[in-house]
């Protein structure tokens, strides 16, 4: 299934001040009440039509135990599409589409990565959006920022070390009050 069009997209949800996660590493300030009368309303429809187009899934170890974690009481938010979770960590895996990986990143896109897929979305965490960003390896930025100001925790762009220059390809308002970013990644 190798293309020319292949992509990673790291997405991210934050919070206005630019938080992944508390502290604590919850995230219950994702549930949010604002209204935005004039924000687009994504239907459950429109979004299982997205989420079809996201052929393989990445992240880091606890960005897959939260996942894990959540999935007791809500199911597995990545359905039958192929996980890869990068860590040295030895973790439980009990479905057949996950997989873990321990290595070089460069290897992983090259050897992984773009022979079979096309649409590849990096979905936590900050470390490795960071590691991705720094080796260059990232096509496109997803920011979805959620009307909140958590004051602390875990922030989604810390100490990259380097510039990066992106370009604004899309801004989508919700009704929900979030604010979605989508920024190419400038090589």
């Amino acid at each position: 299934m190798a293309t020319d069009s292949f992509k990673i997209t790291i997405h991210m949800v934050s919070s206005v001040d630019g938080y992944i996660a508390k502290k604590d590493n919850s995230v219950s300030w994702f549930e949010t009440s604002d209204n935005y009368e004039q924000g687009v309303n994504v239907t459950e429809e429109d979004a299982k039509e997205f989420l079809k187009t996201i052929d393989c899934y990445i992240m880091g170890a606890r960005t897959y135990e939260h996942a894990l974690e959540l999935s007791k009481s809500y199911g597995w938010a990545y359905g039958d599409v192929p996980t890869i979770v990068l860590t040295h960590r030895k973790l439980p895996v009990d479905r057949p589409n996950i997989k873990i990986y321990s290595g070089d990143l460069h290897m992983f896109v090259d050897e992984q990565l773009k022979p079979n897929y096309k649409n590849v979305w990096l979905v936590g965490g900050a470390k490795l959006a960071k590691d991705f960003i720094r080796l260059n390896l990232t096509d496109e930025i997803r920011q979805s920022i959620l009307p909140v100001i958590l004051g602390e925790g875990i922030p989604f762009f810390d100490q990259i070390g380097q510039e990066q220059a992106l370009h604004l390809k899309s801004v989508t308002a919700h009704k929900s009050g979030m604010v979605e970013l989508c920024y190419e990644v400038r090589k």
